[in-house]
């Protein structure tokens, strides 16, 4: 970790906060967005400073893992400067209020570029916020930048980018995670408090689980996409990636909602998230389908899991295997990526990184029939796993089947890159087909010192239940306050 005399040097806060800056300095990878915002509600910590804080971690650490392609420190800090004098005034708006986060370069920003990670975008300047933004800036938040991800989110390492690599902060020689890699990358690195991404196939659950962090999908059309670059318009989910389950929570309360300009979006109330999570795992029907999701995982990561079902019983809970009939067809998500991306394919396929106009490419030749009886198999699939939840509450399942592979193994055969993406999305893929709420959370580490994520789902709209067993499971352990060495 950086030392406290020189990030007190570096950092320009006022002499009265220096010793509470300080404090934030030493503790901002294990600090919560509410306990922080409690301390600047207070005037324990300026908010400022907090926001200086992060730009300053962003500029010293993102050459290292190029999770940001834009950081917007002028903007951040007026943000931060209106938030802190509305505060002093008594008007606060929640746990948001000041808190810096950062967003998937696919989610349009007004007046600063969203690129998606292409050449095809790297000049676009949207005029309006996506409805996400718009809710974040509501509630407060303090925007600080656009991170990297894989080109178009077509993609599960953030290896494809035409800003170059995402990397893993706790091994800069393995993949961040994708699509949402930079997102998932930024938040255990303290360069954001918390991070918005996407999720088509396992896009924010995926990175979280390799990162290190928290990351919850919610139910299809709970938080609007309207104003979200596209990957497939089916199975695109919008969430919140944050350092532990309370943080996920909070971030999830303020987009969450529905939008009528979202064709997507359905109007369901929405829970208080925050007041369920101290409700405990005491009573939940916990299920397991080990065929499919269990099988071919890495030793330790079948380790982890084991030693995870065995803590989740002993908070409570009743653990029982089920059998699910998994989805595993793409041919929805080619078609939709490609009617998105068809006009500019034809015009300037070389704006697009050559893997990219492959993948794209693969949705070409999909008809009309056919993606309508995909389309009708969506919905028969969506609502059939409402079965499986008769016998259990929530679902449990190992994220990925192994920790982060390295860059260098995954560039040295091209073509081992797409199949290598699609195991570590294979346990994640499929709730997205059947649009089920579902979260990723740290359950250990390898003996290398790689994250290993747990993944919980649950019925449609209730991410209430999954947020309470990772929550109950989160503070009986202690992998989330795990600390980057060197950071």
């Amino acid at each position: 970790m950086v030392g406290l005399k020189k990030r007190a040097e570096t950092t320009q806060g006022t002499k009265e906060n220096a010793a509470a800056l300080t404090m934030f300095s030493a503790m901002n990878a294990l600090m919560t967005i509410s306990e922080l915002s409690q301390r600047i509600r207070r005037r324990e910590v300026s908010l400022v400073d907090v926001t200086r804080e992060c730009l300053r971690r962003t500029e010293e650490l993102n050459p290292r893992f190029n999770a940001f392609i834009t950081v917007i420190p002028e903007s951040a800090l007026a943000e931060a400067r209106a938030a802190e004098e509305e505060i002093s005034q008594g008007k606060w708006r929640g746990p948001l209020h000041g808190i810096p986060i950062a967003l998937k370069d696919l989610i349009d920003t007004a007046g600063v570029r969203t690129t998606s990670a292409s050449a095809l975008h790297k000049d676009r300047v949207p005029t309006e916020d996506a409805e996400v933004v718009r809710k974040l800036r509501a509630a407060g938040a303090v925007i600080v930048g656009k991170n990297n991800l894989h080109e178009f989110a077509y993609g599960g390492s953030s290896l494809i980018s035409h800003f170059g690599d995402v990397h893993n902060p706790w091994d800069v020689n393995r993949i961040a995670g994708g699509s949402s890699g930079g997102s998932a990358a930024s938040v255990p690195a303290g360069m954001a408090c918390a991070a918005i991404g996407t999720d088509t196939a396992g896009s924010i659950r995926e990175p979280a689980s390799l990162c290190g962090c928290v990351g919850i999908k919610p139910t299809y059309g709970r938080v609007s996409s309207r104003g979200v670059i596209p990957l497939s318009t089916s199975l695109d989910h919008v969430g919140p990636m944050a350092s532990c389950v309370e943080d996920a929570a909070i971030v999830l309360q303020a987009i969450a909602g529905y939008d009528r300009g979202d064709t997507a979006s359905v109007e369901v109330s929405v829970t208080d998230y925050v007041s369920i999570l101290k409700d405990g795992a005491k009573g939940l029907r916990v299920g397991v389908p080990r065929t499919y999701f269990f099988d071919d995982l890495d030793p330790e990561v079948a380790t982890a899991m084991e030693h995870a079902l065995t803590g989740i019983a002993t908070l409570g809970a009743h653990i029982k295997e089920v059998g699910l009939e998994v989805p595993n067809d793409r041919t929805l998500q080619a078609a939709e990526s490609y009617a998105y991306h068809a006009e500019n394919v034809a015009k300037n396929p070389e704006l697009y990184q050559p893997e990219t106009l492959r993948r794209i490419r693969t949705g070409e030749k999909v008809t009309a029939a056919d993606y309508m009886q995909k389309r009708c198999e969506l919905e028969v699939a969506r609502r059939n796993i409402r079965d499986v939840f008769a016998e259990v509450d929530l679902l449990v399942t190992p994220t990925t089947p192994l920790p982060a592979p390295t860059i260098a193994e995954l560039r040295a055969n091209g073509e081992a890159l797409r199949p290598a993406e699609l195991k570590l999305l294979r346990n994640t893929r499929p709730f997205n087909v059947w649009g089920l709420p579902a979260i990723s959370v740290p359950c250990g580490f390898t003996q290398g010192g790689l994250p290993i994520g747990l993944q919980i789902a649950g019925p449609h709209w209730r991410e209430d239940l999954v947020l309470r067993l990772a929550y109950a499971y989160e503070q009986a352990t202690a992998w989330h306050k795990r600390v980057i060495p060197g950071l």
